[in-house]
């Protein structure tokens, strides 16, 4: 396992957005209490050399412990491209498991040790992944998902997860409770899912409580189930209380989705959406564009940050292992897993 960082002033629940170009800038930004990390985006991306010195930077201006993350599931949603590794979308493993489930599941083992080798040799600690969502219609969704049934997501899951484990990062598994049957994007919508919560369990849950226990984090999704709570899933007490906390058990680190999401607005303004996760049981959360950041942070000087220290440890993953041996697999099952 890798040694803890120093712990320094313990880390905050808040991952922010910085702006493109040199960190320095931003750098107060960093040292504030309420920050334990970073996401992110393709306005940060480089090729590996830049995004090592853009990593070390980043740290040096906030010593202690610091998580920095990226989405990076493949297809669409893959924000690191020029150097790295181009993965497919999840959904290309669902289609090879119709012919060969053995293969797909060797595709999405080395996609997930391919994401840990990479990101981790370029100072990044964690992937966003993987999608857990079902393929049910979500136009958000779409292809990010490995397929429809349940049961086939659980089981390529269980093997992307594998691989990033075995390639020494944590694994997030998104968007808790599935946001794969409800239609509309919540980045721009306020999104309802109008099912009863036994249609829920008996469908979209299946892989997420199957998984719980090899999922370090799991990310909420901003999607209101009015059957079981009025609230978004992320600001949902019997969401995180009673359901992931209580009934699974689960002790990992609960993650929100991006507070200046659309799906997030009927909560008030960021301070607000901010109290609402945290009260509901959200360990960290996120704040993705830089100006949110910049006006979240300003709204909390006068306020004493929670302590996310347990959090943060538990996603920071393992020291990063050789990974070529699995960048040749992956270059030899990637022709089965390609598309037309």
């Amino acid at each position: 396992m890798r040694r803890n960082r120093p712990l320094g002033v313990p880390p905050g629940p808040l991952l922010i957005g910085l702006p493109a170009g040199d960190p320095g800038p931003a750098g107060q930004w960093l040292r504030h209490p309420w920050v334990g990390g970073v996401v992110l985006f393709s306005r940060n991306a480089g090729p590996p050399a830049a995004m090592r010195d853009l990593t070390a930077a980043i740290r040096a201006a906030r010593p202690g412990p610091l998580l920095l993350a990226v989405d990076h599931e493949g297809g669409a949603v893959q924000r690191l491209r020029q150097g790295f590794t181009r993965l497919p979308p999840l959904a290309r493993y669902g289609h090879l498991a119709t012919a060969d489930k053995r293969q797909a599941r060797r595709a999405a083992y080395a996609h997930g040790r391919v994401t840990a080798g990479e990101l981790l040799a370029a100072g990044i600690d964690l992937a966003f992944a993987p999608v857990l969502d079902l393929a049910r219609g979500s136009r958000v969704i779409g292809e990010r998902a490995f397929a429809a049934d349940p049961l086939l997501v659980t089981e390529l899951g269980a093997a992307l997860i594998a691989g990033l484990r075995a390639g020494g990062m944590a694994a997030v598994g998104k968007h808790f409770p599935g946001h794969g049957t409800a239609f509309e994007d919540s980045h721009q919508h306020v999104v309802e899912d109008p099912r009863p919560y036994d249609r829920i369990a008996a469908a979209d849950l299946l892989p997420f409580r199957a998984l719980a226990r090899q999922l370090p984090g799991i990310m909420m999704a901003h999607v209101v189930y009015p059957k079981v709570d009025p609230q978004p899933a992320g600001f949902s007490a019997a969401w995180i209380g009673r359901v992931l906390r209580g009934d699974w058990g689960y002790r990992g680190a609960v993650i929100s989705d991006d507070l200046g999401m659309a799906g997030a607005a009927g909560a008030g303004d960021l301070v607000a959406r901010l109290d609402a996760a945290l009260t509901a049981g959200c360990d960290l959360a996120l704040v993705c564009d830089p100006d949110d950041s910049a006006a979240l942070l300003g709204a909390l000087d006068r306020r004493p940050a929670p302590d996310a220290r347990a959090a943060v440890s538990a996603l920071l993953g393992r020291t990063p292992r050789r990974f070529s041996r699995s960048l040749r697999h992956w270059q030899r099952i990637s022709a089965a897993a390609a598309g037309p």
